[in-house]
């Protein structure tokens, strides 16, 4: 019979490509379906919230930047690595939802398939809602999706990892960089994803996962002026009344909550263009001969 003791696995946040703990020192205790302790999960402060907006914000322009195609590429990257942790990720599933483990099984093999969706998605979705206007004039008018910036999500309370990636990767699929508050109760599988995202080819900064209390979390990230957007998914309908006021105050685009029975059905487009921006040129065809040709 061994004696030995099972090394029990820290819980940190992941905040720009590092992985701190609160800044404030405090953690809380996280429990199974049945009220058995996990972990102690980090409980992020206001200056937690505030330091994952600058890293979001320096990780924007490089992520932006990039070609869709890239992007695609970096995503599909993050599926493959969770395919290789999938065990992992199906016990923390299990015991966060109160899953049997085929179920929990189910559950991750379709996150990955949905993560692959949306790598898919990454060069395809500019030509959904992007393309020529006809105009009166001698004129090209072009329009093409832009990302709109920082956007702080709340991952959905009760869905702890396909609810997760349904709302996060449309979000930095467009472009977009974000901060991730996790769904507070089962915050594990959001905190291991960090992990996973830290050993692909994420440039830190472009996800940064908190946990700890979402209202406590979420009313800095709305307020604050370098935040662009907010994904109001795991907010009752209290606190997202709270937070779309909050949000106001500098203009943020604000998706409110939407109630969602089945996470494996199908998604849409719908998340992928709530935080695009449509940026239109017009460029001069040139004058038009007696020909009707331009040059």
């Amino acid at each position: 019979m061994s004696d030995r003791l099972s090394v029990l696995k820290t819980y940190k946040l992941y905040v720009g490509g590092k992985f701190p703990r609160s800044e404030s020192g405090r953690v809380y205790e996280v429990t199974d379906s049945k009220g058995k302790w996990l972990a102690n999960a980090p409980q992020s402060s206001r200056k937690d919230a505030r330091d994952a907006v600058v890293a979001a914000r320096k990780a924007f322009g490089g992520w932006s930047g990039a070609t869709a195609y890239n992007r695609g590429q970096v995503l599909y990257r993050v599926a493959e690595m969770l395919e290789g942790r999938k065990a992992q990720f199906v016990h923390e599933v299990a015991d966060a939802e109160g899953l049997s483990k085929s179920r929990a099984a189910e559950q991750v093999e379709a996150t990955i398939d949905r993560w692959v969706w949306y790598a898919g998605w990454t060069d395809k979705i500019a030509q959904v809602v992007g393309g020529g206007n006809p105009v009166a004039g001698p004129y090209f008018n072009l329009s093409s999706p832009e990302p709109t910036g920082v956007v702080a999500v709340l991952a959905p309370q009760e869905s702890s990892f396909l609810g997760l990636v349904s709302v996060v990767a449309p979000v930095i699929a467009t472009g977009n960089t974000a901060i991730v508050v996790a769904s507070e109760r089962s915050p594990l599988p959001a905190l291991s994803l960090g992990e996973v995202l830290a050993t692909s080819d994420f440039p830190g900064g472009v996800v940064n996962v908190l946990s700890g209390r979402t209202a406590e979390i979420a009313a800095p990230l709305a307020s604050h002026q370098d935040v662009n957007a907010i994904d109001l998914a795991g907010a009752d309908e209290v606190l997202a009344k709270e937070l779309e006021i909050a949000a106001a105050d500098n203009l943020k685009r604000v998706l409110r909550p939407q109630p969602v029975d089945n996470w494996t059905a199908s998604p849409g487009i719908e998340r992928l263009t709530a935080f695009l921006e449509t940026k239109t040129v017009w460029h001069p065809t040139g004058s038009l001969g007696a020909s009707g040709s331009s040059y």
